[in-house]
């Protein structure tokens, strides 16, 4: 699983959002647009030394030219050992560790179950996703109005292979959920799983774990992949996911932007 990982998930842009661009410097894929920007790297990326001090200095310049913040991810087999050393040493700062965990799809797919009086449901208007993002600012405590314009690219660019859930009480969004489909690699990310605190350990975000797999099943993909917070990794690993390595992002951000 790791393999499949390293070989087909990390490094490799899908279908990218208009306004967003991806810039290859040696080894690395850089995206550059949106929220910020994104480094991907090889486990390896074959340099050393001062050459790979170079190698990430140019990346944060060029995120400095344009008065943007960039995450390099790294991850917890990655080399060499002393990556994360020289990403501190340039700037770069390190936020929440996460579990990169993976399962067979066909092995999580199944109808989801729902406690009494909530409700799934794909959504891709722009009311919907503004409420997505408004839930997500009260889990996260941390303004992320932006994701509204974030998923409405992703969907006008790839509308076959995102999806985004929202679980509602009523009015109230109480769970929201996303699936980044790359059937083309054999693979799909679920992402920006959140609940309201009120809500947790009744089923919901099972619930849409399942659906996101059921989901992508249909679609051809082989494996799921989750970076997942210590809180959704034990959920995540009795529902049959194996955990492969850590990956924690680095971010360096210009001294005028305020960190997300």
């Amino acid at each position: 699983m790791l393999d499949f990982y390293d070989a087909h998930v990390r490094g490799l842009p899908g279908t990218l959002p208009a306004g967003v661009t991806a810039e290859h410097d040696g080894p690395l894929v850089r995206l550059v647009g949106g929220h910020r920007g994104f480094v991907a790297a090889p486990a390896d990326p074959g340099v050393r030394g001062a050459d790979l001090d170079r190698l990430i200095a140019r990346q944060r310049d060029r995120f400095a030219g344009l008065g943007r913040a960039v995450e390099w991810k790294t991850h917890g087999h990655d080399l060499p050992a002393d990556l994360t050393d020289r990403l501190r040493a340039a700037g770069f700062e390190p936020e929440e560790e996460e579990t990169v965990l993976i399962a067979p799809a066909a092995d999580i797919a199944a109808e989801p179950v729902l406690p009494d009086g909530v409700v799934l449901r794909r959504v891709t208007g722009r009311a919907d996703l503004e409420r997505v993002a408004a839930l997500q600012t009260r889990v996260w405590g941390a303004d992320r109005s932006w994701q509204a314009d974030d998923l409405a690219a992703q969907l006008a660019a790839d509308p076959g292979g995102t999806v985004v859930l929202v679980a509602e009480a009523g009015e109230e969004v109480v769970c929201t959920a996303r699936l980044e489909a790359r059937p083309e690699e054999g693979h799909a990310g679920l992402w920006g799983g959140s609940t309201l605190p009120g809500w947790r350990g009744r089923g919901i975000y099972r619930a849409t774990v399942a659906e996101r797999a059921r989901l992508a099943v249909a679609l051809g993909v082989r494996y799921l992949q989750v970076d997942a917070s210590p809180d959704s990794a034990p959920v995540l690993r009795r529902l049959g996911f194996t955990a492969v390595t850590t990956t924690t992002p680095y971010v360096w951000t210009p001294p005028t932007v305020t960190p997300a």
